[in-house]
């Protein structure tokens, strides 16, 4: 069979220049004609949509310069002074970049940070507010404040020395990193591990301006044909005559209960009464903690699922979504919901726990599994998006397959867990036939025996921040 990467076209955009003032960080907001429906439900009468949503702010903020005027913008790079980029900080120049984030415009100055903080939205200068819980800022140090001085644009470089984007009109404001943490994960618990790799030692400063990105940014890892930006998800939307696009978010392993999950929702709309809703399987490519299977591997077994027909090629969209992950529970899951609005999504599926993970001290989930899907349905700015949330799947021993569960005859079905499945893997140990596709199965076997021959047979390192 084709390759995962045959069932969707990459189409090259033409760049967009950025204009050379603004009074506003936003994209002028334009008025959506969408429909809204009962959110924690399929509701029987909700009014069928023939358009994509809008994005947040009425257009994408595509902050890439134009091709004629990268060289001009590299020269005037080299002639600022620099901030150098950690890996993290470019996949958010990435995510900013291609317009996730719209309608923000740049890493954050402070009337932005303390909004996403305090009120999880930005208002816009109609009044109306859009989703934003996780701040995107950039942080630097007293070293690099002093070097700035007066100057008004910065150019931010990676850490070849590659000019990767100037940033404009800036402003350099206190970096509260204790106000962070706790507001954003709820805990200022040792251990956290987003935490670890870019607030406890970055600087004490922000520095917030207008991004001109010089050229779209590029991994070279192979997998850079997955990561369609959000104007090019939405091209592949229209042309595969979708009325309706949800999106299904993950960071790990697809296994047969994902499916039944992703299989039943497509079922779900067409009885709704859309005519092809289309899935959008969108791991997420950013930074994740050590033991997560890199995401090298999880493309690997995605196409498997594919291959084996576990998910039908013809009404699913395979791409890598750019963010970081912060695993900060109900708070990020609101970021991971907005995205996936500025990607054309007007339906998502969220489950348990959604963005969570263990307390890095106590012997507990840091987060209520339920509170990610609560919060999702009353969050401000997301009205617009219909919100689904996941029918509970296990392994159902009478049938030899995952089914939903079925609490009259909860002896019949057995729960294997994320942890429990990296376990058997990593030992060579088989599911029960119906858990996972074959060739998928043999992916995270292969990854694990991958450490083995390493030499240390160990979880590999986290991204370096």
């Amino acid at each position: 069979m084709a390759s995962m990467a045959t069932f969707f076209v990459k189409t090259t955009f033409p760049s967009h220049s950025l204009t050379k003032s603004f009074e506003t960080r936003f994209a002028p907001p334009s008025k959506v004609n969408v429909f809204v429906g009962v959110r924690s439900r399929i509701h029987p009468g909700l009014r069928v949509s023939s358009g994509l949503i809008e994005p947040d702010g009425g257009k994408l903020v595509e902050l890439v310069v134009d091709h004629s005027a990268r060289d001009l913008k590299k020269g005037e790079a080299f002639q600022l002074p620099r901030v150098k980029l950690s890996r993290i900080d470019i996949e958010w120049v990435h995510v900013l970049s291609e317009g996730w984030a719209s309608p923000l415009r740049g890493f954050m100055r402070e009337n932005e940070f303390l909004q996403t903080l305090h009120f999880n939205s930005l208002r816009l200068d109609d009044g109306s507010a859009v989703n934003m819980s996780v701040p995107i800022v950039l942080a630097i140090d007293d070293e690099q404040k002093q070097r700035i001085g007066d100057s008004k644009r910065v150019a931010l470089f990676d850490s070849s020395g590659n000019p990767v984007a100037i940033l404009n009109d800036i402003e350099i404001y206190k970096h509260p990193k204790e106000e962070r943490i706790a507001r954003t994960w709820g805990t200022t618990a040792p251990g956290l591990p987003y935490v670890e790799q870019t607030i406890t030692n970055a600087g004490n400063w922000l520095i917030g301006g207008d991004l001109e990105v010089i050229e779209p940014i590029k991994y070279n890892d192979g997998l850079d044909h997955f990561r369609l930006s959000p104007s090019e998800l939405r091209n592949e939307f229209a042309k595969r005559n979708a009325d309706a696009v949800f999106a299904f978010q993950l960071r790990n392993p697809v296994h047969n209960g994902h499916a039944l999950l992703m299989t039943d929702t497509r079922k779900r709309l067409l009885d709704m009464g859309y005519k092809n809703p289309i899935l959008l399987l969108h791991p997420l490519g950013g930074y994740t903690k050590a033991d997560d299977v890199p995401l090298e591997w999880r493309m690997k077994q995605h196409e498997k699922v594919l291959e084996d027909g576990v998910l039908d090629p013809e009404t699913t969209v395979v791409s890598i979504f750019p963010s970081p992950m912060h695993y900060a529970g109900p708070t990020e899951v609101q970021w991971h919901a907005k995205a996936r609005i500025n990607a054309g999504a007007n339906f998502y599926i969220v489950g348990r726990d959604p963005a969570g993970m263990s307390h890095p001290v106590e012997k507990r989930d840091l987060y209520d599994a339920d509170h990610g899907k609560k919060v999702l349905s009353m969050a401000p700015g997301l009205e617009r998006l219909n919100i689904l949330p996941f029918r509970v799947a296990a392994y159902d021993k009478t049938q030899g397959r995952m089914a939903f569960f079925d609490p009259s005859r909860p002896q019949d079905f057995l729960f294997i867990s994320g942890t429990k499945m990296r376990t058997l893997a990593r030992n060579k140990e088989s599911p029960p036939d119906g858990f996972m596709c074959p060739g998928g199965w043999k992916v995270l076997v292969d990854y694990y025996d991958s450490l083995v021959l390493s030499g240390n047979g160990t979880m590999p390192e986290a991204v370096p921040a």
